[in-house]
């Protein structure tokens, strides 16, 4: 959560749609619906591209595939 979101009271949910390479790793961030703060929305990309994903397979072979990931923001 960046500092200043959280001071400035910044909640939302940030939507990205992800290609997930057949190793597990986001080859691409994208920011499908913003959750209206800047920040957010490049804090939510920021940490999914360095994330491990379990790939998509098919017929036992892991292969590239798009999803969206949502990332909720909330100070609750």
């Amino acid at each position: 959560y960046p500092t200043v979101s959280r001071r400035l009271g910044e909640t939302g949910t940030v939507y990205l749609r992800v290609q997930v390479s057949p190793e597990g790793l986001a080859l691409q961030v994208d920011l499908k619906k913003s959750s209206g703060f800047p920040r957010l929305d490049q804090s939510a990309q920021d940490a999914v591209a360095n994330w491990r994903f379990v790939p998509a397979k098919r017929g036992g072979t892991s292969v590239s595939s798009w999803v969206v990931v949502p990332i909720v923001f909330s100070l609750s």
